[in-house]
């Protein structure tokens, strides 16, 4: 038999890949599914970056790149952090990545051992917490709440740190929930982080592009006194619909650099050089397609609002940010997985329970509106009247 690492047993995974992979068989099988389950823009990459990819190619961009990304691309992404968020970075504290994940993994790798301590949230992506875990550090989870946007309470957040703490993760606009955190909280918790000078921060901003209603992002690189210990984490997959593509960047305190790039050089090298090219071009390029994209999503939150809302015991706030809809359905008497697998199996609709992404999830779905008008209108119908014959 073989023996395995022990933390190979605290991993954990993806429920929604989970959902997807079910619904698949299903569709397989002749059955008419609709996939409100998967995190992913439903439009193609724009075409002006595609070509760029291939020109690189072409003009024979085959070979390994420096560790930490080609200099254009990162000072594109330097520029880019000036136009959209205001701040001045050196090229040289960005490290470019194949996709955000790798910079969530190297932030929680660094600061995550066996007495550490790594806060994040919940409901929240669920492989922050699988890769503290996987470490052997104690994930503390910061309680993200309805009532305030699923936003979560400095006040709280702060009380929880102890000297145990390492890193704190912060991910707005946020994946599952949809919500915004309001800048006067981040004002608060980064005045109450002065006290707390041993702990890092990973700013999750991977959705900064897709948020509503003329509210501006709140970046947490607008505050100078994190400098020393904030790491940003951001990308191309959800902003130009690129998830395939797997590219990503950390922006990185200047004595992490070395220590992000040596992670790099051990795991997977570099990312592949025309990918890095056509990342350029997606930044420095037209940025139609991104606003349109926008613009579409706002169209659906709506409509995916409404309906939800039109479903007894469902209740779901407007989301101000990226693409999901996480309505409270503690009204149907159900609990999430089995609401979940019921609208599955029975309904023909794939959503993710609210228990995939932490222990304050129980008593939510989470609902993607990366599908089509009519297809969120459709599964809102389905559910209506599955719970109309069922309840």
């Amino acid at each position: 038999m073989l023996k395995l690492a022990a933390g190979m047993a605290r991993l954990g995974t993806e429920s929604a890949f989970e959902v997807l992979a079910r619904a698949t068989k299903l569709k397989e099988a002749g059955r008419d599914i609709i996939n409100l389950g998967i995190g992913q823009p439903d439009f193609p990459t724009p075409p002006n970056i595609v070509e760029a990819a291939v020109k690189a190619l072409r003009d024979g961009h085959h070979g390994y790149t420096p560790a930490n990304g080609i200099r254009p691309l990162r000072e594109a992404v330097a520029e880019d952090m000036w136009n959209r968020r205001g701040v001045q970075i050196d090229p040289d504290r960005i490290v470019i990545v194949p996709g955000g994940k790798v910079t969530m993994f190297m932030a929680i790798a660094m600061f995550g051992e066996p007495g550490a301590e790594i806060l994040y949230p919940d409901p929240g992506f669920p492989i922050y917490r699988s890769l503290i875990e996987w470490t052997g550090a104690k994930a503390v989870p910061i309680a993200l709440h309805e009532s305030k946007g699923y936003a979560f309470s400095a006040e709280e957040v702060l009380a929880q740190i102890t000297p145990r703490t390492r890193l704190l993760i912060v991910n707005s606009p946020a994946n599952p929930t949809g919500g915004v955190v309001p800048r006067e909280e981040l004002d608060k918790l980064v005045d109450g982080l002065r006290a707390h000078p041993h702990v890092a921060v990973l700013s999750d901003e991977i959705y900064a592009r897709i948020v509503y209603d003329g509210v501006p992002h709140a970046s947490m690189t607008a505050y100078p006194e994190l400098e020393d210990r904030l790491i940003l984490l951001d990308g191309w997959s959800k902003t130009y619909a690129m998830t395939g593509w797997r590219l990503g960047w950390g922006v990185w305190p200047k004595h992490l650099v070395e220590h992000a790039t040596r992670l790099a050089i051990n795991t997977h090298s570099c990312v592949n050089a025309a990918t890095q090219w056509a990342g350029i071009e997606a930044l420095k390029g037209p940025q139609d397609a991104v606003e349109a994209m926008v613009q579409a999503f706002d169209r659906r939150r709506k409509v995916i609002v409404e309906e939800l809302n039109r479903i007894p015991g469902f209740r779901c706030p407007m989301p101000g940010g990226a693409f999901y809809a996480f309505p409270n359905i503690t009204g149907t008497g159900r609990d999430a997985r089995t609401l979940q697998d019921e609208l599955l199996e029975k309904a023909g609709v794939a959503v993710v329970s609210g228990t995939s992404f932490g222990i304050y999830g129980e008593g939510y779905l989470r609902f993607s509106y990366a599908a089509s008008t009519e297809a969120i209108q459709e599964a809102c119908a389905r559910i209506r009247a599955h719970l109309g014959r069922n309840t």
